[in-house]
């Protein structure tokens, strides 16, 4: 007698070459793209679109039903982008009317126990450490790294290139090209060793930490210190970035620290 090993409803759209390893589920919506490998005891639900080349790991849950009480059960989707990895019981919540989609960029990297809520959209090739959880609504810009265990409240975001430090509250938005730390969550400094091994120029990088020490450790509130950025620096892409992130920030910034009277260490990146 053939033993029945995984449950795949006849109307998924399965990719050329997609593995589907023992005891994993996949309901009638869902789309997988080929070359990917979805490991045992996977169950991927209606409104998922996972792209080319990823691999998920055993006890993953992509596209479930979003932890929210609003929720009616509308169509939305979750969807994964190309060459992602989805490790040990990662949980990926589709979206709600609010915005229909909850978003995984390509090339990112989701450890153990990451928890991605409704809504939510990560860039592409940013890395959530382990137990990472994100509320619903959360951005993440492209090429973020999140410490192990932070938890981001609902609707903030966190700016491209920049990096969390480990076991944070994330309560308001974290600039790009920063490094944010300590309780509560501070800006620490710019995110250089990033930066330089994603090929960006001294000159470019010495602008962003002039451009975020006007923000930061000047003395003004943020509108002055936007106008002066705005005023004195000369357009390039990295200040626009910076100047329309700050700008479009609807829970605020997080604050910066004094480096005169903060003597504790960076310990936790």
């Amino acid at each position: 007698m053939k033993q029945v090993l995984n449950v795949i409803h006849p109307e998924a759209k399965i990719g050329k070459d997609v593995i589907i390893e023992a005891f994993s589920t996949i309901t009638a919506d869902v789309v997988i793209g080929e070359g990917s490998w979805i490991g045992p005891n996977v169950t991927i639900m209606d409104g998922a679109r996972i792209g080319k080349n990823c691999r998920i790991f055993p006890g993953a849950v992509i596209s479930g039903i979003p932890q929210d009480l609003k929720f009616k059960g509308e169509k939305t989707t979750a969807e994964i982008g190309d060459n992602v990895i989805i490790r040990e019981c990662v949980t990926v919540n589709r979206g709600t009317a609010a915005k229909g989609i909850t978003v995984v960029g390509n090339n990112s990297m989701l450890m153990a126990y990451v928890h991605i809520g409704h809504d939510c959209h990560i860039g592409n090739n940013c890395i959530l450490v382990n137990s990472v959880g994100l509320a619903g609504e959360v951005e993440v810009g492209d090429f973020a790294i999140i410490g192990g265990h932070t938890v981001v409240h609902q609707f903030n975001r966190i700016g491209t290139h920049s990096m969390v430090g480990g076991a944070s509250k994330v309560r308001k938005d974290v600039p790009p090209y920063t490094r944010a730390s300590r309780e509560p969550l501070q800006y620490v400094g710019i995110n250089s060793i990033g930066l330089r091994r994603r090929n960006f120029s001294n000159e470019t990088i010495f602008s962003i930490q002039a451009i975020l020490k006007t923000l930061y450790q000047k003395g003004m509130n943020t509108s002055q210190a936007l106008g002066k950025i705005v005023n004195d620096f000369p357009v390039t892409l990295e200040r626009d970035i910076i100047v329309d992130f700050v700008k479009n920030s609807s829970r605020g910034i997080i604050k910066g620290y004094d480096p005169e009277t903060d003597k504790s260490d960076d310990d936790d990146f």
